[in-house]
């Protein structure tokens, strides 16, 4: 009787460590499965080392991408497969960013139960991204030659519908032209993945703190005589402001009066902000991470001055201003960023475009200011364009904004920003060594607006 009983709890000893294998290998499968299906190695999904199925359009279903046994097939026009590149991918998968990257697994058509797409989907599987080919392009045409970025979002429903970097290349129809010697900064995507010096885009957070943190801000003024002592040392600005508020010292970007409101903010506001207004953090974009921000306001005056100007060491991730340029035109709040749409949302023509209809409509949303600073922010922002960058060189975008001049080193142009938003978008410009904000990067996100404009997106402008 006792051998029965040992041999029948062998028995089940055995039976449970069966199950839990193979509860095990299930949960394997469930969180490495895509990984598995999507290796180099599986031949029915690669040929020649690159992937061989599945390919990539944008919201209005124009095709970027396609994988094919005989290679990549890309879009007919080159300004179209320029622009996209890093939206796309490049043949060779440098651009971490592009889809045949980041959406791999998408592409193949890999789930749980079918695998790799099964009996029904042995091309792969279509993948639909938010951006706009044709605004990128607008985009990659504004930014005419100069190393940069573009990128605009519609806050409301996180939709990207333009993301372009430079320098870029052009793959080719048939995806058969690689760099040997690419320029740096060729492979990476600057909205998502870059950082950059912001210069007096900068004094958007310095506003907000000093809106919320300093008593009596709308009665407070500053008269600049065109520099500033502090200590030994001295910050300056391009002219003699005279006396402003605070509205007047925004709109003339005033960098002594910023130093001033920073120095009496002090360091440790300053990082309350920068962090609270997610630009310390990474944002997930459909899985894609974005570079986070970095700050040093832990130092001597005269640097807690200038990096409440947007210098020092200051290095500011694109996606995450364009994303609080959000949340000022959205009273606070601003969808999540997202890249991905869902094939049964795209519509053709005219219906899609400017619609609410976006995947990234359950994408979440973040809240960085209270409703009343963000409310005054973009008051003030719709100042600076009134009053200084002119309505006329922006007609029919009813525009909220701020430029940047990013010192960026001894003999060097500074980096030239525009930052703002009209009607549901926001956007982020950025165009290196290029000069100052008005006359380099201002143009460029007309150029783009405008472009998006004709199209249909800000017609409730």
């Amino acid at each position: 009787m006792k051998k029965l009983e040992r041999r029948a709890f062998l028995c089940l000893a055995l039976v449970a460590v069966l199950l839990a294998g193979l509860v095990f290998f299930i949960v394997r499968i469930e969180t490495n499965g895509a990984d598995w299906a999507t290796f180099y190695a599986n031949t029915h999904i690669y040929a020649n080392g690159k992937l061989s199925v599945g390919s990539v359009y944008d919201r209005n279903g124009k095709l970027l991408l396609k994988n094919t046994s005989k290679g990549m097939r890309y879009n007919s026009d080159e300004l179209i497969r320029r622009a996209n590149l890093h939206s796309s991918g490049d043949p060779a998968a440098n651009i971490a960013t592009g889809a045949n990257v980041a959406f791999k697994s998408r592409m193949v058509g890999y789930n749980f139960v079918t695998g790799t797409g099964g009996l029904l989907k042995m091309g792969g599987s279509k993948v639909y991204l938010t951006v706009d080919a044709k605004v990128n392009r607008s985009a990659y045409e504004a930014l005419s030659g100069r190393n940069g970025l573009v990128g605009v979002y519609n806050y409301k429903t996180g939709e990207i519908v333009c993301m372009v970097s430079t320098p870029s290349y052009d793959p080719g129809e048939n995806g058969r032209n690689t760099l040997s010697n690419p320029l740096p900064g060729t492979y990476m995507n600057k909205l998502i993945s870059g950082t950059l010096t912001p210069g007096s885009t900068f004094k958007l957070v310095t506003t907000a703190a000093a809106i919320e943190q300093i008593d009596g801000i709308n009665k407070w003024t500053y008269k600049c005589t065109g520099s500033l002592a502090v200590g030994g040392d001295k910050i300056t600005c391009p002219k003699v402001h005279g006396t402003m508020d605070i509205y007047g010292a925004l709109a003339n970007s005033c960098n002594c009066a910023y130093a001033t409101l920073a120095m009496e903010l002090g360091g440790d506001v300053l990082a309350e902000y920068a962090d609270s207004l997610q630009l310390t953090k990474s944002y997930d974009i459909d899985g894609i991470k974005s570079a986070a921000g970095t700050f040093n306001f832990d130092s001597a005056d005269v640097n807690i001055g200038w990096a409440g100007i947007g210098q020092f060491e200051d290095q500011l991730n694109p996606l995450s201003m364009m994303v609080y340029m959000g949340a000022i035109a959205g009273e606070g709040k601003a969808a999540l960023p997202v890249l991905l749409s869902d094939e049964s949302l795209i519509k053709k023509g005219a219906e899609l475009i400017g619609s609410d209809s976006a995947a990234g409509a359950a994408a979440g949303s973040v809240r960085l200011l209270s409703s009343e600073t963000a409310r005054t922010l973009s008051d003030m922002m719709r100042n600076n364009v009134k009053v200084t960058y002119g309505d006329g060189n922006y007609p029919g975008l009813s525009l909220h904004a701020k430029t940047g001049t990013a010192e960026v080193g001894k003999g060097k142009r500074p980096h030239s920003w525009f930052v703002g938003f009209s009607g549901d978008y926001a956007f982020a410009v950025c165009l290196e060594n290029s000069g100052y904000g008005a006359t380099a990067a201002g143009p460029a996100a007309n150029q783009v607006l405008q472009a998006m404009k004709k199209a249909g997106y800000l017609g409730k402008v």
